[in-house]
C-alpha cells in the first residue's frame, strides 16, 4: 500500500546531501554567447538525464601496476601491433586497391593510440604518422568509450576514425603483457600481397642501368680514424729567393679523410705578418699542374654532351663504355671507340655539332700516409718541402702500421748559440734581495712573486696547522740566558720562522715574542752579492739541530707530537726522520760494535722482559757513536716503543668535563640518551667503542678528542662500553660533581697531552732481530762491562 503524497510521507532526496554547485554550461567566446559544457554533470555533480560519464583511462590488474597508477607503472611502455588497411584506388585502371601496412602503438600509461605508416622509397603518398597519439572512441553506438588494453587481439578489425585496420602481428613485449593479462591471443596471420607493390619490385629488379653509381664508402675510414692527426716537422728553403730565407713548417694529416694542412711557424721579431694557415686543409696532388682545371674537367664520373640546341636545350649522357655518338641534325656521322688522342686532335667546325667534353674523368694522384716519411720530399704546388720530423703518435702509427723504425730527424738548423749569462750586480742593502733583483730585470719593477701553490698546499686547514713546532734553549755562557726556554716555530706555507720565549716566574725576564715571523738566512754569508743567499728550510730543523738566528745560537732540544708525526709521515723529504735510512746506518757499524750493543741492551734487561728504558737506550746509542744524531735515536725510539697511557682519576677525569660542558651549557644528555638507546638493537645498554664516539661527534660534544677518549675506555668492557653510565657521569644538571680548581684543571690538560705521548720504554729484542739478525745472543760479560 502506497503512502500518500503528503509531507513527511515522501523521502526527500536531498536530506543528507551536501553540495548544491551547478555547472557553467554556457560562456561567452569574443562576444558570442556559446554553450561550453555539453559533458558536465547537473546539480550537486549529479549527472543529468540520459547522461553518460565517459572513463578516463582503462582499468589494469593491480598486480600487474603493483598497487601504483598507471602512468608511474606503465611509464615509457608501449604496445606494438602490426596492421593493414586497404585503400581503393578509383582513377588507375591497372590498380583496383593498395595494401597499405602500419603499425599500432599503444601507451599504457594513458591509453593513447598512434598509428604510424612506415615510408617506402618513392611511393608517392604521404606516410607517416597517420594518426597521432590521442585517446581514440570505440566506433558507434559505443562512442562514449575508449579503445583500452583489452580491445586488443590478433586477426581482427579494428576501426579507428572510420578507417579499418586488420591486427597481423606483435612483438614479444607485447604478446607476453597480453598474455599475462589473461588476453587469448589469436594466431598471426599473414598480409594480403600488393599486387602493384609487386610490379615495382620486379620493374626495379629487372633494371640495368648502363652507368651504376659507384660508391665510395668512406664512413668505416672515418670512424676509425676520426680526431686522429699526423704530425710533421717540415722546412721549405726559401733562400735562393730575394730575402728569403729557411721557412719552418708544421704538416697536419688527417687520417679521417686524407687531407692535409700546413701551418707556418713565424718566430718572433722575424718581421713577417702571421698568417694562419700556410695551405688550407685539402688533399694535396703529387704532379701539380701549371694551370687550374676547368669546370668539369675533374669530376667522379665523366658526362656526356651529345646535343646542343637552342630550342631543345642540352642533353647529357653518363660515359660508361667510352662509346661516344656526335649527332649532328644536318649529317649523321657516327663514331665509335675514338681514343682520348684522337678526341684531343678532332675539330668540328659547324654550330649544330654537339660538344663532346671530357671524354674520360682526370685520374689525379694525392700525398697519402704512406708518402710522408721523415727525410722525404713534398711538392707543395711547385715548392720544395722536406720533411724532418714527426711526433710520438706519428712514430707510433708508422711503426705500427707499416714497420718502420728508422726515424732520424733531419738537421736543418745551426746549432742554438748559448746565450751569455745576464750579470746581475751585488746587492746594495736597500729592501729585500728579490725585490731588488727584480728592479734589475725590467723596467717597470714588479714586486716578486711568491708561491702560491705551494701557500696553498701547506697553509692551514682545519686540524692540519702546517707549522713545526720546536723546543729550544739558548746555547750561550751566560747561566741566566742558558735557562731561557723557546719554541721555535716552522710555518711550511712560506719557510717562516718565528721564535716565542715562555714566560718563567722569578726569572727576570720577560717572555713574548721574540723573533717576529719571517725567513732566516743560514750564517755566514757575504750580505752584498751578487748570488741570492741561502735560508733555512724545513730539513734544517730537528731535534738536536743547532740554529743560529739573528746572531744567537738555540739547540731544539724536544718536538711536539704534530711535528713528529708530520716528520715521519713525509720521511721522503725529511732524512732525518727516514726510519729506512736509519736502519741502514746501524747496520753499516761494525760487528764488534753491534755485539757490544747487543750484550748491553741485554745486561740492562736483568728480567728477561725484552724492554729497556729509553734514557739508557738513548745513552748508549749516543755514546756509541754510530753517527745518528738526537732525532734519529727519537724515531728510532718511538718505532719501537711501548706506549701506555697515564693514569689518571676518573672521578677527576668526570670533574674535569662536567666543567667543560658546563661553561659551554652543553645540555642534550637525554637526546643522546634516546639516540643511544634507537643504536641499541638488543636492549642491553652497552655499544661499541666506535659508535659511542660518532655518537658524541654528531651532538658535538665539547669535550677535547684525548679526554674524550680517555673517558670511554674508563667506562669500557672490552669493545662495548656501557652508555648509561656514561652519560650519568658526564651529566652535570642531574648528578654534579665537585667542582674543579684551576690549577688542578691545567695540570690534568697538560699531562694528558704531553704524557700520552712520551716515549718511557723500548722494545729492544725486536729491535735487535731487525737490525742485527746476524749476530749472536752470546753475551761477553767483559765486552759488556767495558760498553
Amino acid at each position: 500500500m502506497a503512502l500518500p503524497f503528503l509531507p513527511g510521507n515522501s523521502p526527500n532526496i536531498n536530506l543528507l546531501k551536501e553540495k548544491f554547485h551547478k555547472s557553467q554550461h554556457f560562456d561567452y567566446s569574443s562576444g558570442v554567447p556559446l554553450l561550453a559544457g555539453i559533458e558536465k554533470p547537473g546539480i550537486g555533480g549529479e549527472l543529468l538525464l540520459g547522461q553518460r560519464i565517459k572513463p578516463k583511462s582503462s582499468v589494469y590488474p593491480k598486480v600487474a601496476t603493483g598497487g601504483l597508477p598507471s602512468w608511474v607503472a606503465f611509464d615509457k611502455q608501449a604496445l606494438c601491433f602490426e596492421a593493414y588497411f586497404q585503400e581503393t584506388v578509383p582513377d588507375i585502371p591497372n590498380e583496383t586497391n593498395r595494401i597499405r601496412k602500419c603499425k599500432i602503438y599503444f601507451y599504457l600509461e594513458d591509453d593513447t593510440i598512434q598509428v604510424v605508416e612506415p615510408q617506402y622509397k618513392n611511393s608517392g603518398i604521404p606516410q607517416g604518422t597517420l594518426i597521432r597519439r590521442q585517446r581514440i572512441p570505440l566506433p558507434p553506438p559505443k562512442q562514449e568509450q575508449f579503445y583500452n588494453v583489452f580491445h586488443f587481439n590478433l586477426n581482427q578489425q579494428m576501426v579507428l576514425f572510420a578507417q579499418t585496420f586488420t591486427v597481423t602481428n606483435c612483438d614479444q613485449f607485447t604478446r607476453n603483457f597480453l598474455t599475462k593479462c589473461g588476453v587469448i591471443l589469436n594466431d598471426p596471420v599473414a598480409v594480403p600481397e600488393d599486387p602493384y607493390r609487386s610490379l615495382r619490385e620486379k620493374m626495379e629488379k629487372s633494371m640495368s642501368p648502363l652507368r651504376p653509381y659507384e660508391r665510395r664508402d668512406t664512413l668505416k675510414q672515418f670512424l676509425e680514424y676520426d680526431c686522429k692527426v699526423l704530425r710533421f716537422f717540415c722546412f721549405w728553403d726559401d733562400t735562393q729567393a730575394i730575402y728569403g730565407d729557411l721557412r719552418e713548417l708544421v704538416l697536419h694529416y688527417y687520417l679521417a679523410d686524407d687531407t692535409l694542412e700546413i701551418r707556418e711557424v713565424i718566430p718572433p721579431n722575424s718581421g713577417r705578418v702571421t698568417a694562419s694557415k700556410f695551405l688550407r686543409r685539402s688533399k694535396l696532388p703529387k704532379h701539380a699542374s701549371k694551370h687550374l682545371n676547368l669546370p668539369g674537367e675533374v669530376t667522379d664520373r665523366t658526362v656526356l654532351n651529345v646535343l646542343a640546341s637552342t630550342r631543345q636545350g642540352d642533353r647529357f649522357i653518363l660515359d660508361s663504355l667510352k662509346v661516344f655518338f656526335i649527332i649532328i641534325p644536318i649529317r649523321f656521322i657516327l663514331i665509335a671507340k675514338i681514343n682520348h688522342f684522337f678526341l684531343n686532335h678532332i675539330n668540328i667546325f659547324s654550330a649544330n655539332v654537339s660538344t663532346l667534353l671530357q671524354t674520360a674523368a682526370i685520374q689525379e694522384e694525392f700525398y697519402k700516409d704512406c708518402d710522408l716519411t721523415v727525410g722525404g720530399e713534398l711538392n707543395v704546388w711547385g715548392r720544395k718541402v722536406i720533411i724532418a720530423d714527426c711526433d710520438d703518435f706519428t712514430k707510433d702509427y708508422y711503426r705500427y702500421k707499416y714497420g718502420i723504425e728508422d726515424f732520424n730527424p733531419v738537421k736543418y738548423k745551426a746549432p742554438v748559440v748559448p746565450k751569455p749569462p745576464k750579470l746581475v750586480p751585488p746587492y746594495n742593502g736597500f729592501g729585500s734581495e728579490e725585490d731588488s733583483l727584480s728592479s734589475c730585470q725590467r723596467l717597470l719593477p714588479k714586486p716578486p712573486q711568491k708561491d702560491l701553490h705551494k701557500f696553498m698546499e701547506h697553509d692551514r686547514y682545519g686540524l692540519q696547522s702546517n707549522v713545526l713546532k720546536y723546543f729550544a734553549k739558548m746555547v750561550t755562557n751566560s747561566q741566566v740566558d742558558s735557562e731561557r726556554e723557546f719554541i721555535i716555530s716552522f710555518y711550511l706555507s712560506d719557510d717562516s720562522i718565528s721564535v716565542f720565549e715562555r714566560s718563567q716566574k722569578n726569572s727576570g725576564v720577560l717572555g713574548g715574542m721574540f723573533l717576529a715571523r719571517g725567513r732566516v738566512k743560514k750564517p755566514g754569508q757575504e750580505l752584498f752579492k751578487s748570488e741570492p743567499s741561502e735560508y733555512f728550510i724545513a730539513q734544517d730543523l730537528y731535534v738536536g739541530a743547532t740554529l743560529c738566528l739573528n746572531n744567537r745560537l738555540f739547540q731544539l732540544l724536544d718536538a711536539d707530537e704534530y711535528t713528529l708525526n708530520y716528520l715521519e709521515q713525509h720521511a721522503e723529504q725529511f732524512p732525518k726522520a727516514n726510519f729506512g735510512t736509519i736502519l741502514a746506518k746501524l747496520r753499516s757499524i761494525p760487528e764488534e760494535k753491534q755485539r757490544d750493543i747487543r750484550n748491553f741492551l741485554t745486561l740492562n734487561d736483568p728480567t728477561n722482559t725484552g724492554f729497556v728504558t729509553f734514557e739508557s737506550f738513548r745513552g748508549l746509542l749516543m755514546a756509541t757513536e754510530c753517527g745518528l744524531s738526537e732525532h734519529e735515536v727519537l724515531v728510532l725510539g718511538r718505532s719501537f716503543s711501548e706506549h701506555q697511557q697515564p693514569e689518571a682519576d676518573v672521578g677527576l677525569m668526570l670533574a674535569v668535563a662536567q666543567d667543560v660542558l658546563k661553561k659551554k651549557d652543553f645540555d642534550q644528555i637525554a637526546d643522546m640518551t634516546r639516540v643511544f638507546e634507537h643504536h641499541d638493537l638488543t636492549k642491553t645498554g652497552r655499544t661499541s667503542i666506535k659508535e659511542a664516539m660518532t655518537i658524541c661527534r654528531t651532538f658535538q660534544v665539547p669535550l677535547s678528542d684525548n679526554l674524550l677518549t680517555c673517558l670511554l675506555q674508563k667506562f669500557a668492557d672490552g669493545d662495548q662500553i656501557n652508555y648509561n653510565t656514561f652519560l650519568d657521569g658526564i651529566n652535570w644538571l642531574n648528578h654534579p660533581a665537585p667542582p674543579v680548581m684551576p690549577d688542578e684543571l691545567l695540570k690534568f690538560d697538560v699531562k694528558l697531552r704531553r704524557d700520552g705521548s712520551r716515549v718511557k720504554s723500548i722494545n729492544y729484542s725486536s729491535l735487535v732481530q731487525k737490525v742485527f739478525p746476524g749476530v749472536s745472543n752470546t753475551v761477553d760479560p767483559e765486552s759488556a762491562a767495558s760498553a
